[in-house]
Parts: structure tokens; sequence; C-alpha cells
């Protein structure tokens, strides 16, 4: 594709506005490691949601649902929509825990947690097995997108994207904290979410689409359908059954954490009160289900008229690398239909989603390898300013070793496998660490290393041409890494008494879970309500499930399912309108 004058007027333009706050903030965020890390626990939960959206809204995001769309229809986007039921238990009963705990990073949870070596170890532990390993792997997913992408649009190899978007990261992660983070997140969804629209409306505009109607007249109503065919059980079971069923409790996925952890819990941690975690949390779910997928899904739809097999991909752009060409490239090769300026805008919004998610993880990853890592374990006595240099210089590592890695990868789906693999059977622990003092650091522990060394075993024996299913690797890690945390609870080391009142003193969680340590410190219960957490839990998701299934009715030209879904949109906003205002008082109140 060629870019005009134009189009790379735009592209600067953008950089330009999204970099400005990133200097404003510079000063502040350079203060102190709470500045730099959790923007000093200041931040209103608009900006909170919106920052988490446009973190999870990257270069791979688009790349991975045209992926999904083109091999197994719309259904298939259950891979991930059935993380909206971890996403609304994160809103009604983690946020405000996690707020409560006072942590500047998630990771300090563990020293207020569990207790002696075992919680000082873990602490380390996940530092480096998150903040470098784990956090390098998503980083490479999304930098392999980013150079597919680039491949197709500027002809570029994938060592110049990479050392492109290199400078470009490691300048706005290092310049500006977590405040110029979020406020840059604010302003590059504006333009990735344009961006996103605009390809969606020239994408049916093309002779072989032939506009909405054409589309849906012209597209298998298989590859259309919402749920998959329940005559192929085995789709019905890898697609619907499992993600409903088993990966949504069981699997650590980052932005999609059972009980939030990562760059979610940091901007949790950032809020100025346990209400706004709650309610950017819930904006951000929202936005991340209901708002963005349907244009990326269309383009997707669009590009199976226009390229149906990968050779059409190849055939138009001659020059492409063999070796990136793949199902998720048909995103990208469908934006050479954009019109000078629109064509800049896109590109612009790629970026601006690629920058946004690459800064937030190199933030991340650096609060935890410097603040829980560093500061703890190496030099416990320096000064903030030196905390926050080296902060600076581990982004340039985080992205040096990320960009190594993006040549290993193959696809989109690829890496959404390993990550989810990855994570496979330890979901349940972080859920269950909260409202259960049976659960240990050494639980942690192992729930993490048998997860890592299973996923690591599929991903070999994948390599070596021995494949094995992707919801069965599912099920089979799950299992193993499940067995063995809660064996580890009941038979291994238990954490101190005094640990578990201080901590229950801290958080004041709810349930029966902690009814003995409650005995114990002669505490009331809690302030907060379970039944009512869970009644909260099942409206949010019904209110973002119809949104989300609403609009697909209304496009495919379905009225009678898009006025049923418009009904439980509405019964279910009116349920949420009488339930939040009783949660936020309890939080009031506590």
């Amino acid at each position: 594709m060629s870019l005009t004058s134009l189009d790379w007027i735009v592209v600067a333009l953008s950089i330009a506005v999204a970099f400005a706050p990133a200097l404003y903030f510079a000063r502040r965020g350079g203060s102190s490691t709470a500045e730099f890390f959790t923007s000093g626990q200041a931040a209103p939960w608009w900006l909170v949601g919106v920052s988490m959206v446009a973190t999870t809204f990257s270069t791979d995001t688009p790349n991975l649902v045209t992926n999904l769309v083109r091999t197994a229809g719309v259904a298939n986007n259950w891979a991930w929509w059935s993380f909206l039921l971890t996403g609304m238990m994160t809103v009604f009963f983690y946020a405000r825990l996690w707020r409560r705990s006072k942590v500047l990073t998630d990771l300090e949870f563990y020293e207020i947690r569990y207790s002696g070596k075992a919680a000082t170890f873990v602490r380390g532990f996940r530092a480096v097995y998150l903040g470098l390993f784990f956090n390098c792997i998503i980083m490479a997913s999304v930098n392999l997108a980013a150079a597919k992408i680039a491949n197709v649009l500027l002809g570029w190899p994938m060592t110049q994207t990479l050392l492109v978007c290199a400078v470009i990261n490691v300048l706005f992660a290092a310049t500006s904290g977590l405040w110029g983070v979020l406020v840059v997140d604010f302003i590059q969804f504006g333009i990735a979410m344009t961006g996103s629209f605009s390809a969606a409306y020239f994408a049916l505009k093309q002779p072989q689409v032939g506009g909405l109607s054409g589309l849906i007249s012209k597209i298998d109503p298989a590859t259309l359908a919402m749920v998959p065919d329940f005559g192929d059980w085995g789709m019905t079971l890898s697609v619907l059954i499992i993600p409903l069923t088993v990966q949504w409790w069981s699997v650590w996925y980052p932005g999609s954490e059972p009980g939030g952890g990562s760059y979610i819990a940091q901007r949790m941690l950032a809020s100025k009160s346990e209400n706004d975690a709650l309610a950017g949390t819930l904006l951000f779910n929202f936005a991340h289900y209901a708002l963005r997928p349907w244009p990326w899904i269309i383009v997707a739809l669009c590009s199976l008229l226009v390229y149906p097999q990968l050779s059409d991909i190849a055939t138009t752009f001659p020059y492409l690398d063999p070796k990136l060409i793949g199902h998720d490239m048909a995103y990208p090769a469908m934006l050479r239909f954009l019109p000078s300026g629109f064509l800049g805008l896109m590109v612009a919004g790629l970026l601006a989603a690629y920058v946004s998610t690459i800064v937030t993880h190199l933030n991340w990853g650096g609060s935890y390898l410097v603040h829980d890592f560093y500061r703890r374990f190496i030099k416990t006595d320096a000064s903030e300013k030196h905390y926050v240099m080296v902060g600076r210089l581990t982004a340039a590592l985080l992205m040096l070793l990320a960009s190594l890695i993006t040549f290993v990868l193959d696809s989109a789906q690829e890496s959404f496998n390993l990550l989810m693999s990855i994570g496979a059977g330890t979901g349940l622990l972080y859920l269950l660490r909260w409202f259960w003092w049976r659960v240990t650091a050494w639980s942690e522990v192992a729930a993490m290393v048998t997860s890592f060394v299973v996923a690591i075993a599929f991903f070999v024996a994948g390599k070596m041409g021995v494949t094995v299913a992707s919801h069965v690797s599912l099920i089979i890690g799950v299992a193993i890494t499940s067995v063995v945390w809660i064996a580890v609870s009941y038979l291994g080391p238990q954490t101190d008494r005094s640990k578990l009142e201080s901590f229950y003193r801290l958080v004041r969680p709810a349930g029966p879970g902690w009814a003995d340590v409650r005995r114990a410190t002669g505490l009331p219960p809690s302030n907060d309500s379970l039944p009512l957490s869970f009644a909260a839990w099942v409206l949010g998701c019904l209110f973002v499930y119809a949104a989300l299934f609403g609009t697909g009715s209304y496009l495919y030209g379905r009225t009678p399912q898009a006025l049923m879904w418009l009904a439980v949109f509405v019964i279910s906003t009116l349920g949420l309108s009488q339930i939040l205002p009783r949660i936020w008082r309890s939080s009031e109140g506590a």
C-alpha cells in the first residue's frame, strides 16, 4: 500500500497529540514510584475504565478476531466472550477488595495475605515470572501483529518494524509514568475506535461485499451464527461449552484474570476510591465486550468475500513475507480499501492501540521487577528517583526481550492459545484466595509451576508435530494444576494465624471461608453482601451480553431477536440501577 502525504500528516499529528500528555506528566511521574506506577491512587473511574479497555485493544486484537471468524465463524469468539463472566466477577466481588488492600502493586498482596519466607518467595517469584517471562510473551504477540500489519501496509520487514516500535514505546513508557499512560490511553482509544469504524465502513462498500445487506446474504449462515451449530458437537464443545463451563474461571489470561490482576489490578489500585475501582471496571467490561467487537467482526466477514483463500492475500500483496501470511493477516489486508486520509487515520489508530498496550505492559512489568523484586530483594534503601530511573531502564530491557521472542511466534491465535494454556488451572486459586483462608503461598507456587510446565510441554509437542486440540490441552492442564495446588493447600505449610487475622482486618472479605478468623478477631461480619454481589454479577453479564448480541441481531436484520435483546438490556439496566447504590453504600459504611 502507498500512504500519501496526508496519511503521514495524520499519523504524525496523532503521535504528537498522544505524546503531549506524556511530556506533561513526566515531572509528576518521576517524583516517586507511587506516582510512576499507580498515579498516586487518585484516578477517577472514567479514566480508569477507558485505560483498561484501551490497553486490551491492541494490534493483535482485531487480527485475533479475524483469525477466529475466518477459521470457525463468529461463534468462535466465545473463546474470549466467555471471559465476561470473569470480568463481571472482578467488578462486583473483587474490585473493592483490591482497592481496600492499599498495596502499590498486586504482588504486594502476597506479603499481606501469606506469611513467612513462602510469602516473600512467591512475591519475588511472580515478579520475575509475570513481569519478565509472561509479560514478554504477551508483548511479543502484540509485536507480531504489528509486524504483520506493517508488512502489509508499508512493506516493512519485521526487524525494521520492531526497531521503530521499540523506540516509540520506550520513549512513552520511560517518560510519564502511569498518569501519562492513563491520559494517553484515553486519547488513543478515541483514535483507535474511529479507525476501527472507518475500516468496517469502507470494507462494506467493496463491490464483492455489496453493503451490509449484501454481506449478510452472501456469507454462509453458519459463519454468521453467534452460537455454534449444536449439530456439530465437537465445535460446540470447544467453542461454547468449554469456555462457559471451564475456561472462564480456570484460566489466568491478561485483562481477564479471575479476581483481577496484572494491569487490571494496577488500574483498580490507581483509583481514588473503592467505588471508582468498581465503576471503572464495570465501564471496561461494557466497552470491551459490547462496544468494540462488531467493527472487527464486520471486517473479518468482508474479508471472506474479498480474500476467500490465503493465496488471494499472497497474490494481492506479492511482497509479503510468506512466513507471516495467515488468516489473521486478512484484517490489515482489508485496509487497502481505505481512501487517503482515512488510511492514515487507520494507521494512527492501530499505532495508538499498539502503543497503549505495550506502554502499559512496560509500566506494569516494570512495577513488578522494580518494586517487587529489585527494591524488595536487591537494593532496599535507595531514593525514589533511583527506583524510577531503574524502572525506565527496565522498560527498555523488557522491550528488547519481547522483540526477540516475537520471531518465535507464528500467528495471533497461536499466541492466544499459548497464553491461555500457561494460565490453565490457576484461575480457581485466584478466586478463592480472597475468600478461603486455607489457600497458601505454596499453593500459588505449585499452581504456577505446574501450569507452566504442562503448557510448555504441549507447545513443544505441537512444534514437533504431535498436535493436541486446544480445548483438550486446556482441560488436561486445568485438571493437573488444580489437583496439585489443592493438595498443597491441605498438605503443605499453613499461613500464620496472625497474618490471616491482619489480612481480614484490612480487607474484610465476606462469606463463610473466613468464619474461623472472624471469631478469633472478634470483628463483626463484613458489610459486603455476597448475595447482592451475585445478583449484580448476573445482571451485569446479562447487561453486556444483551448489548453485544442485540447489536449483532440488528446488524443481521433480525428485528425480533434485536427487540428481545433490547428488552433484556433494559431490564438488566434497571436491576443494576437498584443494586449498585446499595453496594456503594456498603463500601462507604465499611
